[in-house]
């Protein structure tokens, strides 16, 4: 497995969810007629509520012509870790609110750091929070933080600050009945950057409201990347452990 391609994967390990007796999720009937702070309240009543999860994520991961999927075990604990584990442990990870770290057996390589290289690689600063809302389907900033106008596209609610931040230009679209995120977008135009997570389908899983499929897309200049996630058989509200420790004798990578 690449380097870059293990870095994705410990990124992007869990953006949606989905089990054998779960259901798609399609909303009731829309309401257009909701205000910034309404939509806004609507949004943040439908966040997921759960401990711990459990499942299998399939990961396809495409960089131009190249394409590779993955298989690997999921384990999560709500605010505090985020966990993988390949075949055989071949390559194993872990992210905290402090650090993100992984190793790979077959190069008997590892890595400890904090978020700067994956902020980079997304081309947005990212954190555990972060992270974690994009993987719930929430907005990847606090939406009370600042005022929002909104306006309809293509039936969807279309979610924008009402003055952009200097550095990126930040755009929410919220399904109009369930008031979860249909798509968060983040562009850097001076940069030619551009982040995309598209939430394709949602699912409820106990009387949760989860992503079943989602897109990533993070493209930068003439480079694109694109990430496909299933989750398969997602356990909530388990005993799950976090076996994790690097193995003596790896050799340390530098990003």
């Amino acid at each position: 497995m690449q380097l870059r391609t293990q870095i994705v994967i410990v990124l992007i390990m869990a953006m949606l969810f989905s089990c054998k007796s779960a259901k798609t999720v399609s909303g009731g009937e829309a309401n257009y007629n909701l205000s910034a702070k309404q939509l806004i309240k609507a949004h943040y009543k439908q966040h997921a509520d759960y401990k711990t999860l459990k499942s299998t994520l399939k990961i396809t991961y495409t960089e131009g012509s190249k394409s590779q999927t993955h298989a690997v075990s999921f384990r999560s604990k709500k605010n505090e870790v985020l966990w993988l584990s390949a075949t055989f442990s071949v390559v194993k990870a872990m992210v905290t609110p402090q650090k993100v770290s992984f190793y790979n057996k077959l190069d008997k390589t590892y890595f400890e750091g904090d978020y700067a290289y994956l902020s980079k690689l997304l081309g947005t600063e990212l954190n555990f929070e972060k992270v974690q809302n994009l993987l719930l389907g929430n907005a990847i900033y606090n939406l009370k933080e600042d005022n929002y106008k909104v306006s309809i596209q293509d039936s969807a609610y279309v979610l924008q600050p009402k003055k952009q931040r200097n550095l990126f230009e930040i755009f929410y679209l919220l399904d109009p009945a369930l008031f979860k995120l249909k798509s968060q977008q983040i562009s850097q135009p001076e940069k030619f950057r551009h982040l995309q997570i598209d939430y394709l389908t949602y699912q409820k899983v106990n009387n949760q409201i989860l992503p079943e499929k989602v897109k990533v897309i993070a493209l930068e200049k003439d480079q694109e990347l694109i990430v496909d996630l299933e989750f398969k058989n997602v356990t909530l509200n388990e005993d799950l452990r976090f076996p994790f420790k690097i193995p003596s004798g790896y050799k340390e990578i530098e990003l």
